[in-house]
């Protein structure tokens, strides 16, 4: 597996913000518009803070905030479990918006971590040009690393803009993808119980 500490894609150096904003006059100018009409004035400023916003988790470290955690646990040994956890993100091939929700649970070695942590980690990874399916295995293998716990499960349900905006235009369709290791991988009772938990499908086909 390929180690979570590298998740952090490499610095290089950015295009000024100048540069970035006259990029986006050059696709409102593609797209057959004139960038220097009243309403479009500010476009480009908008669009660049927008960017900053939507792919904030490049800044960031996920490994750096699962760093922090809680031994005294009074033995707690069974599923900790994050249901719900709302994300927005982007396709890395049309840079359409991909809406949805991520489930997660771990089943805890000796330590805990906050669980405003495990939805920071989803963010991070989130606010990155994304396919479904690395996000979710990304989010899996970044806590088994760092919490090294008995077992990890992540199910990512979403709709992608991509598909219901353009192209074949289907509306209301959800993508559902997993990542089970350890226990939730090994031990069927143990993923079942997590699925039933979180209300996920069972039989899915994205299990890895």
């Amino acid at each position: 597996m390929k180690s979570a500490l590298k998740s952090v894609v490499t610095k290089r150096a950015r295009p000024t913000r100048e540069a970035a904003q006259d990029a986006v006059r050059t696709l409102i100018e593609w797209a057959g518009d004139d960038p220097m009409r009243e309403g479009l004035l500010g476009t480009p400023e908008r669009v660049v803070r927008a960017y900053e916003e939507w792919f904030a988790g490049y800044n960031e470290d996920p490994v750096e905030l699962l760093k922090r955690t809680f031994e005294e646990t009074e033995g707690y040994d069974e599923m900790v479990v994050l249901r719900d956890v709302r994300f927005e993100s982007v396709c890395e091939h049309h840079l359409a918006p991909i809406l949805g929700t991520v489930h997660v649970a771990y089943l805890p070695a000796k330590r805990v971590v906050g669980i405003s942590k495990l939805a920071r980690v989803i963010d991070v990874y989130a606010k990155r040009m994304q396919i479904q399916e690395k996000m979710t295995a990304q989010i899996a293998n970044t806590i088994e690393e760092v919490l090294q716990p008995k077992g990890v499960a992540v199910v990512v349900q979403a709709q992608h803009q991509c598909m219901s905006t353009r192209g074949v235009h289907k509306t209301g369709v959800s993508m559902v993808t997993s990542r089970m290791l350890g226990a939730f991988r090994d031990q069927e009772a143990t993923r079942r119980e997590f699925l039933a938990i979180v209300g996920a499908p069972r039989d899915n086909g994205a299990n890895g």
